[in-house]
Order: structure tokens, then sequence, then C-alpha cells
């Protein structure tokens, strides 16, 4: 009885009739981003000094005029303005100096301090009270020092320090993907990739809309245009990233067969959905592969095309055809690598592939034998092995070698050691379909988590794993202010309904002291990047027993005030599945205007008991940010996460905000509410 009037009372607190403003309080720092606490990846020889260069008075110095200086330029210009809406500009009274050791001026500064740039992607930095200075042993060591000069500045100026620094593994690859989404994901992958100090990118092409396919009709409308391929290319260019398209051939050839056309190069006349192509029929290379190649040369410019060759006989039956079948695979394998290497090496192109299908146990004693030893093989391994001995054994082959991870924890930490011991590069891959290109930010982020624990394992492969990955990824791929955002902290306290502690089963989800949020708190506290005003639960309805009878909706009346973003604190009382609608927000205007923010599990909002950005996890988004993780007394992992929801009207009050659940097991929560900007 007790817990139903508490709910008649807080549904007549929000009716229409009785509602008054929700009390509020004023908050300097109602949204705060912290500058990273240690550059990424991790200098191989770093010491930090207490103490702080300023910012007034500092700017840019540039010694020499390679293309890379001005690039560095670029990346510290934006992060002046982006990181603390100022201009840094040419010459003050103090400088950051960005150069080479080619000046002797600067190579004997840097010296002095017992800093040394060394190799073709070495630098020194040295902060101190006297100005910041940037010397690489080339311009390219020039511009990845500058990556980590970045990292060092703070509202209140540049961090001091003194390093020497140069990477482990010479070939840092990151893979993008071309497809319709292309523009909208690569140009914050790129700019990522380079401030994570990856040298090169291994760019997926299959679909690309060339002009060979689209004249034959096999252009796959998700496909990217040649344009935009040509655009990507130039970008990876401009941030110091070789690119190499990935044209898959042999095997993964659906690209070749869309919309049903070219069925007669298929190498299985029997497959439905053909995987490989028959490598006996001239066609297949005059009509579709050697066309590919050539335009793919030409929009890239590439050093080096990644012909795949990986997975050849997983499908469909490979040899298929009796006149393959009198030859076997292994001489069909070997003829069409050379060809295509032909190919390519006559354009003064270089060859890459994936090892499986040449260097399996099978064909490994006399398959590599017979191909040119300057194909660089990619050694992909996505487990758990060291990978230590299958990279020997294809150095020891004649082969230049690379290691290719992908997302498990400790792979691409793992294999990065194993390839610092055997000597080669790494390519950290991606695998979420042709056309996913979203995902690796919103379904999929564990994929773009790993390009940073990996950068830092090919750069260092001795420097610990990286523990805080998704918050540099998320900062990285949208890079915020580390300027405070005033607001104002909402108290739920009249419109809650549930406590945060439950002695007796009658509060939180009512299991009882042991599995409730009392580790969260009460008050005004920061929690991430965020301040809130914890003062309850706003609960609603859902599926168990325990808040069966919980309102469907709470409205929280806001009086007509103005924010140029709201942040919401919440949780599901329960997990639900992945992207389905479990409630909304809907936002009223003073003008009698409505919007609706949608929360779709696993997106916008999880379960307590389900912490947000755990690597690994299913549906991993970036659309809402961890906030607080704690423990229950029973030793249960739980956190919260905030949506922060940019407003599309800042100009005009809010006159309420309602949280509506849909009534599933996944019963959205409420616990905070923060008003960033406006009044």
């Amino acid at each position: 009885m007790t817990r139903t009037l508490s709910w008649l009372l807080a549904a007549l607190l929000v009716s229409p009739a009785l509602a008054a403003p929700l009390p509020v309080t004023l908050a300097p720092q109602a949204k705060l981003l912290a500058p990273p606490a240690q550059p990424v990846p991790q200098p191989r020889q770093a010491q930090y000094p207490a103490g702080t260069l300023p910012l007034a008075g500092l700017g840019l110095k540039l010694v020499g005029s390679a293309p890379e200086l001005g690039w560095a330029a670029r990346d510290l210009r934006a992060d002046w303005q982006t990181r603390l809406g100022l201009k840094l500009a040419d010459g003050g009274s103090k400088s950051v100096t960005v150069g080479t050791v080619s000046d002797a001026a600067l190579a004997a500064r840097v010296g002095a301090a017992g800093l040394k740039a060394e190799g073709p992607e070495g630098y020194a930095l040295l902060v101190d009270a006297s100005g910041a200075y940037v010397v690489g042993a080339t311009p390219r060591g020039a511009y990845l020092g500058v990556q980590t000069l970045r990292q060092l500045l703070t509202p209140q100026g540049l961090r001091f320090a003194r390093i020497s620094d140069a990477p482990a593994l010479t070939e840092r690859i990151g893979m993008l993907y071309l497809d319709q989404y292309s523009k909208g994901v690569n140009d914050h992958l790129i700019p990522l990739l380079a401030a994570l100090k990856y040298n090169k990118v291994l760019i997926m092409s299959n679909y690309v809309q060339w002009d060979v396919a689209k004249a034959g009709g096999w252009a796959h409308p998700g496909g990217a245009s040649k344009a935009e391929a040509r655009r990507v290319a130039d970008l990876a260019r401009s941030y110091g990233l070789e690119p190499i398209p990935l044209i898959e051939t042999l095997g993964h050839t659906g690209w070749m067969f869309y919309g049903d056309k070219n069925l007669d190069l298929r190498q299985d006349p029997d497959s439905q959905n053909p995987y490989a192509y028959d490598t006996l029929n001239p066609a297949t290379y005059e009509r579709v592969v050697f066309p590919v190649l050539k335009e793919a040369i030409e929009i890239f410019k590439p050093k080096v095309v990644h012909i795949g060759h990986d997975e050849v006989r997983n499908r469909d039956r490979f040899p298929a055809r009796d006149n393959g079948k009198a030859l076997g695979f292994e001489k069909l394998f070997v003829d069409d690598t050379v060809k295509l290497y032909s190919f390519l090496k006559a354009q003064n192109v270089g060859t890459m592939m994936w090892h499986d299908a040449a260097f399996s146990d099978s064909v490994v004693a006399t398959l590599p034998a017979k191909l040119p030893k300057d194909i660089q093989v990619a050694y992909w391994s996505y487990g758990t092995s060291d990978g230590v001995e299958p990279l020997k054994k294809i150095r020891a082959l004649g082969f230049p070698v690379l290691g290719a991870s992908w997302k498990d924890p400790e792979n691409p930490e793992r294999l990065a050691k194993a390839v610092a011991a055997v000597g080669g590069g790494m390519i950290q891959t991606r695998w979420h379909g042709y056309f996913g290109n979203p995902s690796v930010w919103d379904g999929q982020a564990e994929q773009g988590v790993a390009y940073v624990r990996a950068a830092n394992a090919f750069w260092n492969p001795q420097a610990p794993t990286l523990k805080n990955a998704p918050a540099l990824y998320r900062d990285l791929y949208q890079p915020g202010s580390f300027l405070p955002v005033a607001g104002q902290t909402v108290s739920l306290k009249p419109v809650a309904n549930r406590t945060l502690a439950d002695k007796g089963g009658e509060g939180w989800i009512g299991k009882g002291p042991d599995t409730d949020l009392t580790a969260l708190g009460q008050g005004v506290k920061r929690l991430g990047s965020y301040t809130f005003d914890l003062s309850g639960a706003v609960m609603t309805r859902g599926e168990r027993a325990a808040v069966s009878e919980l309102p469907e909706r709470v409205t929280l009346p806001l009086g007509g005030r103005k924010a140029a973003a709201l942040a919401f604190l919440h949780a599901t009382g329960w997990p639900g599945n992945d992207r389905v609608l479990v409630g909304r927000y809907e936002i009223k205007y003073a003008d009698g205007s409505r919007v609706t923010q949608p929360l779709e599990y696993g997106r916008h909002i999880r379960a307590w008991t389900e912490p947000l950005g755990v690597p690994g996890a299913s549906n991993f988004s970036m659309v809402a940010a961890p906030a607080w993780a704690g423990q229950t007394r029973d030793g249960m992992d739980v956190g919260l996460s905030v949506l922060e929801w940019t407003n599309p009207k800042p100009g005009v009050g809010i006159e309420s905000v309602t949280l509506v659940s849909e009534g599933r097991g996944a019963n959205p929560i409420l616990l905070g509410l923060t008003l960033l900007g406006g009044q």
C-alpha cells in the first residue's frame, strides 16, 4: 500500500494542473572534458616533469618547408580552436617550434636536454619554461612528434615533457572501408589514425563503382563512387597515411557477380551465391580483374595492392570444373597469384596477400616456393596464439611478413609483440560487412576501440595494455572542447518514485540492500564528464512484477528553461534486446511544439547490470557515454550511462520532458538530468 501511495503522489505532482518547475542549481562546470592523462601511443622514452608552459603569448614556428610541417601546423591549429576556442598564431613571445635535426640550432636544443631523434620516424620533444620543441629525424618524424604534443595540451597550457621516441614497428596499418557511408565515417577515422601514429591504411575497395562495373551492370549501389575513393586516398595522404587498396580476388569475389552478372566466370557452376572465379577462363582477367586493378591503380596511385587470396576454399568447390580438377588447387592458386603479381609489377606496384590459403599445413611444403618472394604476406590471427612460430615460418620461407590482428582483448597486443620479435609490420583489421561503415561508432564500436589499443601496441609493444581505450576512441573520433560548459542540474526529488537504496525491498528494483544502487551516492556529483544532482530515481513501468505497477510515463516540468543540450543519466532495470525500442523522451517546448528522442536498447540506454563500453559486448555503441561504474554490496559490477541530446531549438524554452516506457522487460529509469548551456 505504501508503495502504491507513493506512485499516486508522484503522478499528482506531475499532473498539468499541479506541476511546478523542478528545482535547479547553477553548475559552472555542468560538462567538462578532461585532457588525456598520457599520450597514446605511449612514447618509448618519456619523462613528464612538473610544470606547464602557459598559453599566453605562445605562437607557432615552423623551421622548414616540407609538407609534413604544414600538416603539423594544421593539426595544432585545429586543436587550439576545438579544444580551447583559441587561435594559434605565428610567432609569439614563446614558440611551439617544429622542425628537424637538419636545423643545427634545433638539433642542439634537444641534444642539450639529453634527447635524440633517430630513425625515419623518430622525434625528440621538449616542453619547458622556454617553449615547446618538436624535432624530427625527418619531416615525417616531426609530424609524428606533433601528434604527441597535441595530447599534452590542457586549458592551462602544454604539460612539461622530455621525450625521445621512435616506433618499434615500421609498418602500422589501419583498415578502412569504402561504401555509401564513406565520407561520414572516414573523415573521422583518417585524422584519428594519424593522431595514433599509423602510417598506412588498408582500404577495402571491392565495391567501389568502377567504370567497368557500371558498364557491365555489376556495380553495387552501396559502393562508394570513384570520386569518393580518390578523395579518401588524397585525404589519407594529407595525414601521412599511405593508401593500400584491398581488392579481394580468387575468393571473396561476390562483388564481381553482383546482379547475377559474370556468372560464366564462376569457379563452381552450381554455386547460387558465387564466391570464387574461374582462373582458367581468360575472360576472368580480361573482362573483370585486370580492368578493376587498372582503375584502382589510377585512383589510389599505390605502392602496393592487397589482392586478398584468403579462405579460397571455405565455401564453394575449388576446383569445381573438370579442367581445374585436372590441374589441382595448388597450380590454380599459384598461376592466379603470379598472374596478378606480374600485372601489378608491370606497373611498378607491389603485391600483398593474406597467408592462410598459401601457407596452410596441406600446401606449405610446396606452394610458397613457387611464389615470388617479394610478395608481402599478412598473417592474420584473431585468437589467443602469440603467432611467433607461423610468423617465423613465413619469414624463413623468404617473404616479408606482417601480422594482422582484430578486436579481442589482448589480440593486437599479443601479436605486436610477436612481430617485434620476428621482424615486420602490423595491420589492424575491421570486419563488419562491406556496407557497415557507421557501425564503427554505433553497433560494433569495439572494432574502433581496437584501433586505439592496436596503435599503442604497434608503436610500443612493451607498453602496458590500455585500460581507457573506449574513452580515448570517443575523444579522438569526436574531439570536444576542454573548456567547461555551464548549465543547471535538475533535482528529481519531487518526482522520484524509487530510492537508490533498498533496505527492505521497497526501493530501487526491489531486490534488497545487497542489489541496490547505494554505491552511487546522493547530492550534486560529477560523473564522467557531467555534473548531476542525484536525489532518487524516476522509474517507469516494465514487465517485471517489481515495476509492473509503476507509471508508464513521468513528466518533468522545466518551466520554459532554455538549453543547448540535455544530459540524461539513465539505465534500465533489467537487460533488453539490442536495438529494441524500450522508451522515449518527449520534449515539449514553450511554443507548444514537441520532439522525441527514442531510447533503443544498447544504443541510447543499457541495463545498470550491463555497464556500457565493455569491449566485446554485443551491440557496442558510442551513442551514449559511460558515466559511472561501481559494485553492489554483493559484488556485482554495475554502471550508468549518459545520453547527451542536442537541442534543435536552443532559443526556445523547454516546458517539460516526459520519460515514457514501452512496458518491456527493460524499463527506463532516469537518475539525473542536467541542462547544458542556454540560460
